[in-house]
């Protein structure tokens, strides 16, 4: 079967210019790559047939051979299957060659293309309390990283001079190499991608334009922050090479857990424990909330496990909006230590409350719920 035309495979004209060839080939390989269509063995072709088409029209060198002889020119070098497969399709070695600058930008594996390179960024664990986390704080942190040397600003140069323009690669940080009818583009071994080389390097930081220091950063937490939060500060990670950005400087936020309350959102829970009597005939309670102590009025006959709710006494969305509110659970005491007296009273109690059942509605319809179940299941066991 006789291959097609190179410029028909792009959709290009034959007078497209490199930058049209390129943007057809992105948009070509973006549609056809195998890892995008495993399985489709048909996708794997016509990602082939344009990256040969690629490959030809590319570089002007192939491209005025392909224009005056065709497919011809091509032989011996660059066969229609002669590559291994991409991605899971076959067993060959990485295909892409000189293409690593166009597939570093569609799938996110492009190499370095020459400068110095920007500085990293950091982390910093951050632990908290509750209340600091609610409030919010501004807080005062030490962090050891890498700075721009004082001496040379950040150059690598000695001061008076400055870096020269690397000669091997003309400053773009990568050569290209020629190798019959392949073009391979790498990283400059003279300048390892910077693009330029240090010719009298400073004393201070022995050329790398970078030194170790403690530095110290006041930052603010803002109120309403959780456990898992991270706090972007930037251009406060470590310098880049020789005068190249700074990084950014991520505060990780962990909350620690409190002994009186949980938190879900912006709401807090608290457990508050009542008395008995408390519970039966009504009372106030002291309790603690994270602004201060506030009176809760019970009402009579309050049963245990029954929840208040206090509105806006929780937390304070991050981003704004209305404050949460606190959660407090009533958790009724059973009397303990008693003395011979105290349960001879609960006794007497206990004597005039079970002559009828509207004084423990709970366990009067319990019951019957348990005996309509036994009834059920009578003779089945």
């Amino acid at each position: 079967m006789s291959k097609r035309d190179y410029y028909e495979v792009l959709g290009v004209s034959k007078s497209a210019t490199d930058d049209e060839i390129k943007k057809s080939f992105r948009r070509l390989a973006m549609k056809h790559h195998p890892d995008r269509n495993p399985d489709d063995k048909s996708a794997e072709e016509k990602f082939k047939e344009a990256r040969e088409a690629y490959e030809a029209l590319s570089d002007r060198s192939r491209r005025a051979q392909y224009d005056q002889f065709g497919h011809q020119s091509q032989q011996g070098g660059f066969g229609g299957g002669g590559f291994g497969g991409f991605g899971g399709a076959g067993g060959g070695a990485d295909i892409f060659g000189d293409f690593g600058d166009i597939f570093g930008n569609i799938f996110g594996g492009g190499q370095h293309k020459g400068g110095p390179a920007r500085g990293s960024d950091l982390r910093y664990n951050l632990e908290i309390t509750l209340a600091e986390a609610v409030h919010g704080k501004t807080i005062e942190l030490t962090i050891p990283t890498q700075v721009a040397c004082e001496e040379c600003k950040g150059s690598g140069a000695r001061k008076g001079s400055k870096p020269a323009t690397c000669k091997d690669c003309a400053g773009h940080g990568q050569v290209r190499i020629q190798q019959g009818f392949f073009s391979v583009q790498q990283t400059c071994p003279a300048c390892h991608g910077r693009g330029q080389v240090i010719l009298e390097p400073c004393a201070a930081c022995h050329g790398r334009g970078r030194t170790k220091k403690s530095k110290k950063l006041s930052v603010k937490i803002p109120a309403g922050v959780d456990t898992g939060d991270r706090i972007r500060l930037s251009s406060e990670g470590e310098a880049g090479e020789s005068g190249a950005a700074s990084g950014d400087l991520y505060v990780q936020v962990t909350v620690k857990p409190h002994e009186l309350f949980g938190r879900e959102g912006t709401h807090l829970h608290c457990e508050v424990p009542i008395s008995f009597m408390v519970a039966t005939l009504g009372g106030e309670v002291e309790v603690p909330t994270l602004s201060g102590h506030i009176k809760l009025k019970i009402p009579a006959e309050t049963q245990s496990s029954k929840v208040f709710r206090l509105k806006g006494m929780g937390v304070p969305p991050v981003h704004g909006g209305s404050r949460g509110d606190l959660m407090c659970k009533v958790v009724v005491e059973t009397p303990v230590n008693l003395t011979a007296k105290q349960k001879e009273l609960i006794q007497e109690l206990g004597l005039t409350l079970s002559k009828d059942n509207k004084h423990n509605p709970k366990s009067d319809s319990w019951l019957k719920r348990a005996k309509k179940f036994f009834d059920e299941i009578k003779g089945t066991i």
